[in-house]
């Protein structure tokens, strides 16, 4: 989530028809050219002359950015308060998106106008409001028509610019007031969706096969006016349906809903599609179009291939540093070319932690996460992709390390970026501005330590080596962040990238003291975690606004509920409290709201990113679902799905690619075709940020001034505040869909068998002796029993099955003797083995793919 590029943004709508202006003094001269060139001026390589009446700028090929070839008028006098309107007509014999600014014409060149408009052969009217925030005496007018690799010829005609006007109101497009999941509802989920209309009383609904049968139906429920969106709204669910079958429609008083699809595998896409983001976005790599498809391929960024400046050798601020870093790699956080360790830190945690719930969780897949099933080129290594994917940032969060032997060595950089804003759109291969690394903060170096211990721990069994880098790197900088516990990000410092300021570092101390404590087991971590005023706390540990980059504690206190550690039975029963006091809430929130999401943020103020804390609430509520198999939490987590995905005040799905009406737009400097039609929209499975109240960019300023908390949105790829993507945005999706499609049918089901597991241990070896017993009412036969070892454990002499160790993964197969499981029969078998570091037995068993319940119970 970062600042992007400083745009203003006005309402685009065709000029009328008669091409009269608006009334109010005209403050353009010669806007019909009549007179010649004067007082226009271009810069120097677009000369200006009057062809056949029209103001024409000869452009030369190759100019980079939009702003390398300006055509531009001055002294333009405009009113605070005041509303303008900006008309004209342009034509462009090579296609480009043009940039109109009316701004001050000195640096930082403020704008009160500044929008893109597609410009081709054919001369479209254009016409252009805004309202002055300020008084102005010599404000200008100009087009920036640079940015084509090709000459061309941009012509202006009929250019006219009125005060005393009033822009019209924007009123979003909510399509129909039936708003459901437009992907669809488990089989054996919760059903529920909402209605807004301005009746009081119950309305008929009818939940629609797609041939128009009649499925079900009853009468809504009024829920009054709701305070995100202040829309009248009633309710309805239909949970008791569960025929699967697509094309569902459910209408009320006579309006229909979007289709969806009722069914059991709706969102493995899902899950797929929302970490096939964090390829689309790396650094440093060619995006493969045989991964990804000619449209999402592009090359290398920032691999000192010019334009590019590189970041495989990337200097200091001036003054902050004096040697330079290879930090290539890496993924863009955002719609810029930024890389932010803060925001870096919590989403590769999430996408870890994503794969280590598979190896706690009896119902979680590790399939869909394995070798050869994502998108992303290292296949074939036998590490889990999405740990592939997991170490390409954290190869580079451990390259913004400070090296030894320097002033705070052990600490790590805050961000990376460009020294200057970059224009949209800009191909990260053709970003031309020099890259500099920002000063460090214990906040990063924190980011980092926690991390790096998570990858030492969940690394250690697929490659030891890069297991040993992380963990020494955690080390590391937790003893730096301990000597400096108070070196903050300068709030100041966001010119060509984000600021991330925090200045309150205990939850990123808490989070990486307990990812030390559960990597080495060390008591002094331990005691950290215990000493820190957080722990146990609900609301510090987990904000009823969510998690977020800046308020991490969560992440350290859900590992600690659900890995393995050392804890005493009463310490590992506060963590788990806190988790589930925290879901609670979340869920009663969920309950309560109108449109059932589990988000109530302090004051009713929806922040930015807003869908990004909605998800990772979900997060809290899956992982205590996974702890306490209540379904009210798996129930919330769903609910809040249903939000994300088109049951929410803007009939929207915020997830590109899912539902019929999708956000598209998203804030984005390659996927970029709302400016070039040769460019694609954001690839599917991106997350938008969602509604802001805060609007802080110029087109949600301009479009949603008074907009209520949850309608404070507009698909334009303008509004970085409320349409941005991020990989911390990202990272949650992709953690629910994994555990959303894990649920299958998200009926309870009893597991069909159960494992008994038990270790004698000594230093370097134990003996293991396993029971399975069916408890299902099918015979099993042939059996076989699989697990993964989280640690380093190497099986050798088993007896009583054939037992296979391919890495850390398991296969226990029957004999030609014991090959016939009978119900409520056992089989047993055992073996030996060697054990180097911290260990566990395992806790995830599957008998012929279907998984066992253990015992004793964790």
């Amino acid at each position: 989530m970062t600042t992007a590029w400083m745009l203003a943004a006005a309402l685009v709508v065709p000029a009328a028809a008669d091409g009269a202006a608006a009334e109010g003094p005209e403050l353009i001269v010669n806007g019909d050219f009549s007179a010649g060139t004067a007082p226009w001026w271009s810069t120097a390589n677009s000369p200006l002359s009057v062809v056949d009446g029209r103001l024409c700028a000869d452009v030369p090929a190759g100019t980079a950015n939009a702003w390398d070839a300006i055509v531009g008028q001055n002294d333009l006098a405009l009113t605070a308060g005041e509303g303008y309107t900006l008309s004209y007509t342009a034509t462009s014999t090579v296609p480009i998106t043009i940039r109109t600014n009316v701004q001050v014409p000195v640096d930082p060149w403020t704008s009160e106008l500044a929008v893109t408009q597609r410009v081709e052969e054919t001369a479209v009217p254009v016409t252009q409001n805004f309202t002055a925030g300020a008084d102005h005496d010599a404000a200008q007018l100009v087009f920036q028509i640079g940015g084509s690799a090709q000459a061309l010829t941009f012509c202006l005609d009929d250019v006219s610019l009125v005060g005393g006007t009033t822009p019209p109101p924007y009123e979003p497009d909510t399509g129909s007031p039936v708003r459901v999941n437009q992907v669809g509802y488990l089989t054996d989920g919760p059903k529920s969706g909402t209605f807004v209309t301005e009746e009081t009383t119950p309305q008929p609904w009818a939940l629609n096969a797609a041939d128009g049968t009649r499925v079900a139906g009853g009468n809504t429920v009024p829920a009054g006016v709701d305070s995100g969106s202040r829309q009248n709204t009633h309710t309805f669910g239909f949970s008791a349906v569960t025929m699967p079958g697509k094309g569902y429609t459910v209408t009320v008083a006579g309006k229909k809903s979007e289709p969806f699809e009722i069914g059991d595998d709706l969102y493995s896409s899902l899950r797929t599609d929302a970490l096939a983001y964090f390829y689309h976005n790396r650094s440093g790599i060619e995006i493969d179009a045989g991964i990804v498809g000619e449209e999402y391929a592009r090359p290398a960024g920032h691999v000192n291939a010019s334009p590019n400046q590189g970041d495989n050798d990337v200097p200091c601020q001036p003054g902050v540093c004096d040697y330079r870093l290879d930090a290539a790699g890496g993924w863009y956080d955002a719609g810029d070319h930024g890389k932010y360790v803060v925001n870096g830190g919590i989403s590769v945690a999430q996408l870890m932690s994503t794969f280590e719930r598979t190896l706690y969780e009896e119902n979680a897949d590790a399939k869909p996460l394995g070798d050869g099933r994502l998108r992303l080129p290292e296949h074939g290594n036998a590490t889990p992709d999405v740990l592939d994917e997991a170490r390409w940032e954290m190869e580079w969060l451990m390259r913004m390390q400070v090296p030894a032997g320097e002033p705070l060595a052990g600490m790590a950089h805050h961000k990376l970026h460009d020294k200057a804003w970059t224009g949209l759109p800009t191909r990260p291969d053709r970003d031309p501005q020099p890259r500099e690394l920002h000063p460090p903060t214990t906040a990063a170096t924190l980011n980092l330590a926690a991390t790096a211990a998570q990858c030492a721990r969940l690394f250690q069994v697929y490659e030891a080596n890069f297991a040993d880098q992380c963990r020494k790197a955690a080390r590391t900088a937790w003893t730096a962040a301990k000597a400096h516990p108070a070196i903050y990000a300068d709030p100041a410092d966001g010119t060509g990238g984000g600021a991330y300021p925090d200045d309150d570092v205990r939850d990123e101390f808490y989070w990486a003291a307990a990812e030390l404590f559960l990597t080495t087991g060390e008591d002094g971590y331990r005691q950290e975690v215990l000493r820190s005023p957080l722990h146990g706390d609900t609301d510090a540990v987990f904000p009823r606004g969510g998690m977020a980059w800046g308020a991490t504690a969560g992440l350290g206190a859900l590992n600690l509920a659900t890995v393995p550690n050392k804890l005493t039975a009463d310490q590992l029963k506060t963590v788990r409290t806190t988790v589930t006091e925290a879901a609670d809430g979340y869920a009663t929130d969920s309950a309560e709201a109108a449109y059932g999401l589990p988000y109530a943020p302090d004051g009713g103020h929806y922040v930015w990113g807003s869908n990004s804390q909605v998800a990772n609430n979900m997060v809290v509520l899956g992982t205590a679902h996974d702890l306490t198999g209540k379904t009210v939490y798996r129930d919330a987590v769903l609910r809040g799905l249903d939000y994300l995905l088109g049951r929410n005040p803007l009939n929207l799905s915020y997830v590109t690619g899912y539902g019929e009406r999708d956000s598209h737009n998203q804030h984005h400097r390659f996927w970029a075709n709302q400016l070039d039609p040769a460019l694609p929209n954001p690839a599917p499975g991106s997350l938008a940020g969602g509604p802001n109240d805060g609007i802080e960019d110029p087109v949600a300023q301009a479009k949603l001034k008074g907009c209520a908390p949850s309608m404070c949105y507009i698909d334009d790829i303008e509004s970085w505040a409320t349409n941005e993507v991020t990989i911390n945005w990202n990272a949650p999706l992709a953690w629910v869909a994994s555990y959303v499609d894990d649920l299958g049918s998200g009926k309870t089901v009893k597991p069909l068998c159960e494992v008994t597991y038990n270790s004698t241990r000594w230093s370097g070896g134990f003996t293991t002796q396993v029971v399975v017993k069916n408890t299902g009412t099918k015979v099993i036969s042939p059996w076989k029993l699989d697990w993964t070892f989280a640690d380093r454990q190497q099986l050798s002499a088993p007896w009583g099955a054939d037992v296979e160790q391919s890495g850390p993964v398991v296969t226990a197969k029957a004999l030609s003797w014991n090959t016939t499981l009978p119900v409520g029969g056992t089989v047993r078998f055992g073996f030996n083995g060697q054990s180097t570091g911290l260990v566990y037995d395992p806790r995830v068993f599957r008998l012929n793919d279907q998984p066992c319940a253990t015992t004793p119970p964790r």
